[in-house]
């Protein structure tokens, strides 16, 4: 923990993949003179100046996707079993966007059988440890059950710039329950997004 008086440390978690689906369905089709596509990239190193700028952070990292088949179909199968394939015009610009962070020596976190929700947690509670603010950037609203008095959830409502913080009082205003509770309730109710079915009457 900090000690008393001094300064506490600002630590910026970034959701990778999500920040870059955003970017691609928010931003027009862009594409380089050999006609790489390259919306995404255009939309997530814009978002990421912002992000560097506005928060002036400690620490910053982006945490990827990039493991398949993940932990969690070992233990359900059906997961996240009708979700879209993600489209190929994406997938090719994921190298350039890892490029980008690479470039601004920015750590990059990801691990094998595991998904970026499961790396930004793990950061996230050992940034609660240290007494840090954390600050995770990210359109899964998932990420709300990792609210604290040390952490929010920054997500976009619309495109690239519209941006809600989520603190302890916005969950509850939003869902009429506190942050680790979101677990419960999603476990009851389902979510549709990842193919969990919930409990039948609830």
């Amino acid at each position: 923990m900090q000690e008393t008086g001094e300064q506490v440390k600002k630590l910026i978690i970034i959701d990778g993949n999500g920040l870059a689906y955003r970017a691609f369905y928010a931003l027009p089709p862009l594409k380089t003179s050999r006609g790489e596509p390259m919306n995404a990239v255009y939309g997530f190193t814009n978002m990421l100046y912002q992000i560097m700028e506005e928060e002036k952070p400690d620490f910053l990292a982006v945490a990827f996707d990039k493991s398949r088949p993940t932990k969690r179909l070992e233990q359900f199968d059906e997961y996240k079993a009708h979700r879209q394939k993600m489209p190929e015009e994406l997938q090719k610009q994921f190298p350039f966007i890892e490029e980008v962070v690479m470039t601004l020596k920015i750590p990059i976190f990801w691990q094998e059988g595991y998904e970026a929700d499961d790396c930004i947690a793990t950061l996230t509670y050992s940034a609660e440890q240290e007494g840090f603010l954390t600050r995770i950037y990210s359109g899964d609203l998932d990420m709300l059950q990792l609210v604290s008095h040390n952490t929010r959830v920054v997500t976009t409502r619309r495109g690239i710039s519209d941006l809600v913080v989520y603190d302890h009082e916005m969950v509850r205003k939003r869902y009429g329950i506190n942050p680790p509770q979101l677990v419960d309730y999603k476990a009851l109710a389902g979510d549709s997004s990842d193919h969990i079915p919930g409990i039948p009457g609830i």
